[in-house]
C-alpha cells in the first residue's frame, strides 16, 4: 500500500484532516504526520489533540511564527529532509496555509505527487497572502479534492483538468463526528453565564484585519454598536496576535464586547452552534456556520466561500460599523433554512479515490 504524508501547521487544519486521517488508521493505510507548528501551543495542541483523538504527529518541526518568508523558508528545511528520508509516495496539504505552500515547495523539488485537500478556492484577491498560497499550491499539486463544483470551475479556468475530484469538504464530516460530542460536553455556556441564541459570537484574527490599527479599530466599534442595539452580549474569544494589537495600537475594547481567553475546539464548537450569529474574518468558520445553519457576517471584503454567499448563509460587511450593524440586521431575518453544499462521508469519498491511484 502506498504512504501518504499529512502535512498541516494550524489548529482549522488539524480539526480538517482530523476524519482523513481516523478514516487511514481505519483502513490500515500508512501514513505519518508532520505538525510544522506554524500556530503552536503545547497546552492547545494538546486539548485539541485530545479532543479530536487523533495519534500524535510522528514530526513536529517547532517553526513557530515570524515573516512569511522566514515562516515558508524554515518549513522548507525542516520538511525536506523528512520527506528525504520517509520517500512517502504522496504528500496531502491542505489549502491555503504557508504550512501547504512550503510543504508543497518541497514536495514538488523532490518529485513526490502532491495532493490538494481543499483546492480551486479562490478570493480574487492577491493581496491576501492565503491566495498567493491556494495559487502556488494548485499549481503544484497532481490531484484535486475540489469542495464544490465552484471550485472545479475555478480550476478549469485556470487551465487545470485532470484528476479533479469533487468530494465535499472535510469540515462536514469534523462537524458530523464532533458537534453532538461538544454540546454534550462542553460546559462553556454555563461557565460565561450566557444563554443560547441570545449571544454574538466573534472571530477577529487575520494579519489584514489586527494588523492594521484602522481596519481593528473600526470592526471594534461596528461590534460595541451590536451591543448596543440588540442589548446582546459581543462573546469574543481573542487570538494572542490579536490581544497583543489590542495594546499596541491602544485600542478599547466596546462595552458589550466580551473578550475571552482562547478555547478548545469542543467548547469553540459549542458556543459557535448555540450563538444567535457569529461574525468572522475566518474563511472556514464561514462553512461551518452554513453547516450548523447559523447566520454568518463576514467582516471582510471578499471571500473564498462564494457558495455561502449564494447559498445564503452568509454576508460580506467589509469593516465599516454601520454596515456591520445593517449587514447583521439583514442576516438575522434570513430564514436558516437553506441545505449546505459540503456533502457528506467526504473522508470516505477521498479515501476511496487515494486507495486507488
Amino acid at each position: 500500500m502506498k504512504k501518504i504524508a499529512f502535512i498541516f501547521g494550524t489548529r482549522p487544519e488539524i480539526i480538517k484532516m482530523s476524519p482523513l486521517i481516523k478514516g487511514a488508521i481505519e483502513r490500515g493505510l500508512p501514513f505519518f504526520i508532520i505538525h510544522t507548528g506554524q500556530h503552536y501551543s503545547e497546552i492547545m495542541d494538546k486539548v485539541f489533540w485530545n479532543n479530536l483523538l487523533l495519534p500524535e504527529p510522528k514530526y513536529n518541526l517547532g517553526v513557530g511564527s515570524g515573516t512569511h518568508a522566514e515562516q515558508v523558508g524554515k518549513m522548507m528545511m525542516a520538511i525536506e529532509p523528512v520527506l528525504v528520508a520517509e520517500q512517502p509516495d504522496f504528500v496531502a496539504v491542505y489549502a491555503d496555509l504557508n504550512s501547504s505552500i512550503a510543504g508543497a515547495l518541497v514536495t514538488a523539488k523532490i518529485n513526490i505527487p502532491i495532493i490538494q485537500l481543499e483546492a480551486g478556492l479562490r478570493s480574487f484577491d492577491r493581496s491576501m497572502p492565503e491566495e498567493i498560497n491556494r495559487l502556488v499550491a494548485d499549481r503544484l499539486a497532481q490531484y484535486f479534492f475540489a469542495p464544490t463544483d465552484a471550485q472545479r470551475q475555478h480550476l478549469l479556468a485556470e487551465g487545470i483538468s485532470q484528476n479533479i475530484f469533487v468530494v465535499g469538504n472535510l469540515i462536514s464530516d469534523a462537524i458530523t463526528e464532533n458537534l453532538t460530542k461538544a454540546l454534550e460536553r462542553s460546559t462553556i455556556i454555563a461557565r460565561l453565564g450566557i444563554t443560547p441564541k441570545n449571544y454574538f459570537l466573534t472571530t477577529i484574527h487575520r494579519p489584514a484585519v489586527v494588523d492594521r490599527k484602522e481596519v481593528f479599530s473600526k470592526i471594534l466599534t461596528g461590534l460595541g454598536l451590536l451591543a448596543q442595539e440588540f442589548g446582546t452580549p459581543v462573546i469574543y474569544p481573542i487570538h494572542p496576535r490579536s490581544r497583543k494589537n489590542l495594546e499596541l495600537f491602544s485600542l478599547a475594547v466596546p462595552t458589550g464586547v466580551r473578550p475571552i481567553d482562547p478555547l478548545d475546539y469542543f467548547d469553540f464548537l459549542a458556543l459557535s452552534a448555540n450563538a444567535k450569529l457569529i461574525l468572522s474574518d475566518s474563511g472556514g468558520i464561514q462553512e461551518e456556520a452554513a453547516i450548523m445553519k447559523v447566520p454568518l457576517v463576514t467582516l471582510r471584503e471578499n471571500t473564498e466561500r462564494q457558495e455561502t454567499l449564494t447559498l445564503g448563509s452568509n454576508v460580506l460587511a467589509g469593516f465599516e460599523p454601520d454596515s456591520i450593524l445593517t449587514k447583521t440586521q439583514e442576516m438575522l431575518k434570513r430564514p436558516t433554512n437553506w441545505q449546505h453544499p459540503y456533502g457528506e462521508r467526504v473522508a470516505e469519498k477521498m479515501l476511496d479515490i487515494l486507495t486507488g491511484l
